[in-house]
């Protein structure tokens, strides 16, 4: 390098390129009052915020009857659900919060505001909440969430493995302590599924629809690209059927279809709904991941048989990471939608969420009383695929999608 030449401290090459900082009257100026007209759509979608939002809370502090969700709480969280086995589901919550506590700690980083909304949120509902019991329960529930925390914040590395084995293993626990097993006279006896319904059931709808539509779809969409023809036609013909008909029309399908193929076997109507939703998410999963396959450069493909990887590891360890990484958006919006479509099952006599909000309004106490049913079910939809979008951006920043 000759003597004139400039040189350039490493500290400087890392810089940030500058950005323009404003302050909030510039910046009310830029984006809301630049122009006459910007201005004018400003004034009047303010007073409409406003007209709205003024006439939203004067009904839900003045006109609207909330007592028709406090006397009916239990129906929309379990349903029908024996009382004296509700501690089962007291335990999977309280289980679940020490899992989020400790996943927060150790994968959360500096999202500390988060946590301490969650975190507050069981200690806010048992302050209203009007029965004991739940009220004990959403403590419990609360200091468990609590003390994952605080032990990942202590012990962040060496409960990492501790974390990832315990979310593998809380769904067959989960399942096993909601169903119950053995006599009537055991321990844990069995709680009909016919007696499930409300929240309880609409999440175990969208749990078991997303566990095992996912690797299903994943299959489909590496069978739809194989080469071996049998093996190709077969996958493009489920996905294309079941891509082809309603979800309406599958869940009755697997209502009515299942017990034909397995003659002499009793298959629950809940498993039979499960059924039909991972069978109807799976076709549409393997289109999303078959386009995140398409996405990847041949070049990868040459740089793994370069490396002598056989084609089994060269899907799984280079082009199937790429590939979900590309489409995490699209599956993540598939699994809201996923959620969002187990209101269907009310067709096949399945009381989930939407089930129960049209039992409760069928109460001769509460006729009429839609806006309020109505606007706690869309509240605690919105909660769930608000908490499944923010993962997933999360996730995305994590893995740097977008470079």
């Amino acid at each position: 390098m000759g003597a004139n030449t400039p040189t350039v401290s490493k500290t400087a090459e890392a810089l940030p390129p500058p950005t323009e900082r404003y302050s909030v009257v510039r910046w009310l100026h830029k984006n809301l009052f630049s122009t006459w007209y910007n201005a004018l759509l400003t004034v009047v979608m303010l007073f409409l915020a406003v007209l709205i939002v003024r006439g939203v809370l004067e009904w839900a502090f003045t006109q609207a009857r909330w007592e028709v969700i406090t006397a009916n709480l239990r129906l929309f969280m379990v349903g029908q659900y024996p009382v004296a086995a509700l501690w089962r589901i007291w335990a999977c919550v309280a289980l679940l919060a020490l899992l989020i506590g400790m996943s927060w700690g150790i994968w959360g980083g500096a999202q500390r505001g988060g946590a301490i909304a969650f975190g507050a949120l069981p200690f806010i509902l048992a302050i209203i909440a009007s029965d004991e019991t739940a009220r004990l329960a959403l403590l419990i529930t609360g200091i468990a969430g609590i003390v994952g925390y605080a032990l990942s914040w202590r012990w962040s590395a060496a409960l990492r493995r501790i974390s990832i084995i315990g979310w593998i293993l809380y769904f067959p626990v989960l399942f096993v302590l909601v169903s119950g097993f053995g006599a009537d006279d055991s321990p844990i006896p069995p709680a009909p599924t016919n007696l499930w319904g409300g929240l309880l059931l609409t999440l175990l709808l969208s749990v078991v629809g997303i566990v095992f539509s996912f690797p299903l779809g994943v299959l489909l969409a590496l069978g739809r690209q194989s080469s071996l023809p049998v093996v190709r036609w077969l996958c493009v013909a489920y996905i294309e059927l079941i891509r082809g008909v309603p979800f309406i029309s599958v869940l009755f399908m697997a209502q009515l279809m299942l017990p034909l193929f397995l003659p002499g076997v009793t298959i629950d109507r809940v498993v039979r709904a499960m059924a039909g939703v991972v069978i109807f998410s799976a076709a549409y999963l393997a289109e999303n991941v078959r386009g995140g396959l398409q996405s990847i450069p041949r070049g990868q493909y040459e740089a793994a048989r370069a490396l002598g990887l056989n084609p089994w590891k060269m899907t799984l360890l280079i082009i199937l990471p790429q590939a979900l990484r590309a489409v995490i958006p699209i599956l993540v919006g598939q699994f809201i939608a996923l959620f969002k479509d187990t209101s269907l099952v009310v067709i096949v006599g399945l009381l989930d969420l939407m089930g129960i909000a049209r039992t409760v309004l069928a109460q001769p106490d509460f006729l009429g009383l839609q806006a309020e049913v109505y606007t706690f079910v869309a509240f605690i939809y919105g909660i769930f695929c608000y908490l499944m979008s923010a993962f997933s951006q999360r996730l995305e920043a994590k893995l740097h999608t977008g470079r």
